[in-house]
């Protein structure tokens, strides 16, 4: 009898091993969700044309904007560390000798924003323009020397900036036996009051074109609410709550999304590495290591969960606007 019991204790734990507990509402919930998406992802592999489409509507929409500033950002950087290399060419006067000529050394040196300053003296820049020229034999025929005594200075790393490089120009100016300073980042701010501006307007781009994608996804998971009008209907009488009927459109919407983020990572990399040969090229003859820089691996992740989110944001709007229009008592009043 013991035997019998301890038998019976023995299948009755069986059986509940084999039932299982049940699972927690956590579990539950995630299950609910893993089964929904990939039930979404399913959908959208039924129908690879379209699908394909806008996908390639998504990352060429994407692309655009992210590439260009990319380009400006890479821009950006090179014009930055042009201007730290920035250095303050000032002339003497011709009339100044050459002990004078290393006093004013001493005084620019006691600015304190000044990190070196070089004297060429006007027989090493004759020498240097002789060689460097190959007009070695006209300037034979020259009755002296037309080269002033020149000071290169060289900010401190603090001064290194539009600013800074000007304030010091300044007040090299005002020293009397300086006769021109000449300071070569005119151009360099130019430069850089374009990139502002492009970049704004790539700013601007990606805004409408963020835009433009949440109005391609949200036309697109319509068009999927109404090929399901039916179902979404049995699913309201049964009593399925808004959220359950939502859900897998929102879905949608980030599939839609993930794979316009991929496409538009492919299409960054393939235009940047058509360019590249062409770019290097170019900044080697201005002796320039210019190059395009990728988003990398950051950049890609941040492109993909934006993408997802314009295209979770599109098919909210879509479900949002259309779902409300679908109301189980057409059924029953039917």
């Amino acid at each position: 009898m013991a035997t019998d019991s301890r038998q019976n204790a023995d299948s009755q734990r069986g059986a509940r091993q084999g039932r299982g507990a049940p699972a927690s509402p956590v579990k539950q919930y995630l299950a609910h969700q893993r089964r929904v998406a990939r039930d979404s992802a399913r959908r959208l592999w039924q129908t690879p044309v379209a699908t394909a489409m806008t996908w390639a509507v998504m990352g060429i929409a994407l692309s655009l904007p992210v590439a260009l500033l990319l380009l400006l950002g890479s821009l950006q950087g090179v014009s930055s560390g042009w201007e730290s290399s920035a250095r303050i060419t000032a002339y003497i006067e011709m009339g100044v000798p050459l002990e004078k000529a290393n006093e004013l050394v001493l005084t620019v040196n006691g600015y304190g924003r000044v990190a070196s300053v070089e004297l060429i003296e006007r027989g090493q820049a004759l020498s240097e323009f002789r060689e460097s020229s190959g007009l070695g034999d006209v300037l034979d025929f020259l009755e002296g020397n037309p080269l002033p005594h020149t000071l290169l200075i060289t900010p401190e790393e603090g001064a290194r900036t539009a600013k800074g490089v000007q304030s010091l120009a300044t007040f090299i100016e005002g020293m009397d036996e300086i006769e021109r300073v000449q300071v070569d980042l005119g151009w360099l701010q130019r430069l850089n009051a374009m990139t502002d501006i492009l970049t704004r307007a790539a700013w601007a781009l990606a805004l409408l074109l963020a835009a433009a994608v949440v109005l391609v996804i949200g036309n697109t998971v319509r068009l999927a609410i109404e090929s399901r009008r039916d179902e979404i209907l049995v699913a309201k009488l049964v009593g399925g709550t808004d959220a359950f009927v939502r859900r897998p459109f929102l879905y949608t919407g980030a599939w839609f999304g993930l794979g316009g983020g991929v496409v538009a990572w492919l299409l960054i990399q393939v235009t940047f590495w058509w360019l590249s040969g062409p770019i290097e090229r170019l900044a080697g003859l201005y002796n320039s290591d210019f190059s395009l820089n990728g988003p990398g691996l950051e950049g890609v992740f941040a492109l993909i969960v934006i993408a997802m989110l314009l295209g979770w944001l599109g098919a909210w709007v879509a479900v949002k606007r259309h779902m409300d229009d679908i109301d189980p008592g057409d059924i029953a009043g039917g």
